[in-house]
């Protein structure tokens, strides 16, 4: 008789987001997978939970999985957690999950948290249908190329981003996809949660006024609203105001305004002169 192994959502933040589900299959299961012992410890020590834990990280997990996979053909449950969510999401598990089923080992899910639909629900975006992309590439050329690929996509649409990266990141969605709705959902759960939403420029414009951004990003995008649609002044000048707060100079924020949104170049250039005279 074959082992099972439990995709168990954990905590992203605040550790009383576990369900009792999740608290009952750590505590029967033989052994629990996950991607830092120290951190899954300091959840299993609030709960009671004395279950024996192994390393499962992306760096050891090619080598890994067989010898989970072993424990499983042995008999044994698995547990796999990640630091933070749902495993395999942008996380470590795919490997093991996929190795399971190969070999007729039951894969069975425990739902619980996860940063995407966290941060999605309290967007205001549709989520009738959405996209989730996991981790924004970290090189600007990268960037732009995938910006550039979604640019005509309908869907609401979800990244990670890290914290230090975020304003470049934004930068480039005002330059490549135009002043689109957004949200930032910052720190999810934990003390100083953060939810911002306004437009790409407002957003900019807010953050640009903070000492400093940190911890865990989750940025929700509104997807392409359709060429029909005409940019207004108000837009404009939204935009114009935020690239200037970021140090862009203004033919190059006029030319970005114009290519994104095809906008005439002479009634951007004329407001333009106005904002950067204020």
């Amino acid at each position: 008789m074959f082992g099972k192994l439990f995709v168990v959502s954990t905590p992203i933040g605040n550790l009383e987001d576990i369900t009792l589900r999740a608290v009952t299959v750590l505590k029967d299961c033989d052994v629990i997978a996950c991607e830092d012992t120290r951190n899954t410890k300091k959840l299993l020590t609030r709960y009671g939970i004395e279950t024996s834990l192994t390393s499962y990280h992306e760096h050891n997990e090619v080598e890994k999985s067989p010898k989970l996979l072993e424990r499983l053909k042995d008999g044994k449950d698995v547990a796999l957690v990640s630091d933070a969510g749902t495993p395999s999401v942008s996380d470590p598990g795919w490997r093991l999950v996929n190795l399971s089923i190969e070999n007729n080992i039951e894969v069975v899910p425990i739902p619980g948290p996860s940063a995407v639909l966290s941060a999605l629900v309290v967007s205001g975006l549709p989520t009738d249908s959405f996209l989730f992309l996991g981790f924004f590439p970290k090189t600007i050329g990268k960037k732009k190329e995938l910006l550039k690929d979604v640019k005509s996509y309908p869907y609401t649409m979800v990244f990670y981003e890290s914290a230090r990266r975020l304003s470049r990141t934004l930068s480039l969605m005002l330059e490549i996809l135009g002043d689109r709705n957004i949200c930032i959902a910052r720190e999810m759960t934990k003390l100083y949660e953060e939810v911002i939403r306004g437009s790409v420029s407002e957003v900019i414009s807010i953050l640009s006024k903070k000492e400093s951004i940190k911890g865990e990003v989750t940025i929700v995008l509104e997807g392409s609203r359709g060429d029909d649609k005409e940019i207004s002044t108000e837009e404009v000048q939204r935009m114009l105001r935020a690239m200037k707060e970021n140090g862009t100079v203004l033919s190059d924020a006029v030319r970005t305004i114009c290519e994104s949104s095809g906008a005439l170049k002479n009634s951007v250039y004329r407001i333009a002169l106005e904002i950067w005279e204020e």
